[in-house]
């Protein structure tokens, strides 16, 4: 009898293998061992959570956001509406502005899903949803998507961090392009090994990445981070599709975020007080937010 609880990629690896089984449906019948849950039940909490997601997407991009500070404001409209002309193609551009559009919402105090926080909360949204539309998936090969990255979540957070204030914008973002990465490959009909090589390559790409809100706020440069969060998902889930490895595993790359986390500078975890937040423009308008209070 197979013992579907797992905390590791490698574990994670040996259920998929032995059970013949993709990590979204190992993430399922974890849940399931746990007995808090029905199958159906899961399956509702995550529609439910699809469904927030899409909605924070369409307030995003339809609807005017700005935020009380000024900081932010109606970004992701803009990247829409130069789609035609970008660079990178129509999809790409749907997925990071909708990325933005998520976080600009969330810094308009509107409604998320923390994937896996809130200052990270554009990447698996976007990535998901705006591929699931250019690919017309069902709503149940999207909650397939959700569950895979769950996993992937879950795994760093037992094993890192997925907080800036304890491992910096490498454990939020970085996180959140790893989740999406992973999803993404088992959608497109890559192998849970896969998988983690796409997890694995996306939090190599930030490795590092520091956490320095300015002002102390999640608006910059927290939102266009997610716009780089969204690219840097699909790119390294096309890597691993074209046959690429993360030489690195998955599990060693987890640690050594940890480590990486565990030797920055305090202010360079989320305190605001280095980085982008440190500079002469951000301490103005540090001191501009505080004498409205």
């Amino acid at each position: 009898m197979i013992d579907y609880t797992f905390s590791s990629g490698e574990e994670l690896l040996t259920i998929c293998r032995e059970a013949q089984i993709p990590i979204s449906e190992a993430a399922v019948r974890m849940e399931l061992e746990r007995e808090e849950m029905d199958r159906d039940g899961i399956m509702n909490e995550m529609r439910i959570n699809l469904e927030v997601m899409r909605e924070s997407i369409r307030e995003g991009l339809e609807e005017q956001q700005i935020s009380i500070t000024g900081l932010m404001g109606e970004d992701a409209d803009k990247l829409m509406a130069y789609t035609d002309n970008a660079v990178m193609g129509r999809e790409m551009t749907r997925i990071v502005a909708s990325a933005m559009a998520v976080t600009e919402v969330n810094a308009s105090m509107g409604r998320i899903v923390a994937a896996p926080t809130a200052g990270a909360s554009g990447i698996l949204p976007a990535v998901l949803i705006q591929y699931g539309d250019a690919h017309d998936l069902s709503e149940e090969q999207l909650i397939a998507g959700l569950c895979n990255a769950g996993a992937i979540g879950m795994i760093i957070a037992h094993n890192a961090s997925i907080a800036g204030a304890s491992g910096g914008c490498q454990a939020e973002t970085g996180s959140a392009a790893a989740m999406a990465a992973s999803a993404l490959t088992e959608l497109r009909g890559g192998t849970p090994l896969m998988c983690l090589h796409a997890a694995a390559i996306a939090l190599k790409n930030v490795m590092g990445l520091v956490c320095d809100p300015v002002a102390g706020l999640v608006e910059c440069p927290c939102i266009k981070r997610n716009a780089i969060g969204a690219a840097n998902a699909v790119l390294c889930s096309d890597m691993v599709m074209a046959g690429i490895e993360s030489i690195i595993p998955f599990d060693e790359v987890v640690t050594s975020m940890r480590n990486v986390g565990r030797m920055m500078n305090p202010d360079l975890r989320e305190t605001a007080r280095g980085g982008l937040a440190a500079t002469p423009t951000a301490q103005r308008i540090a001191a501009k937010i505080r004498s409205f209070e």
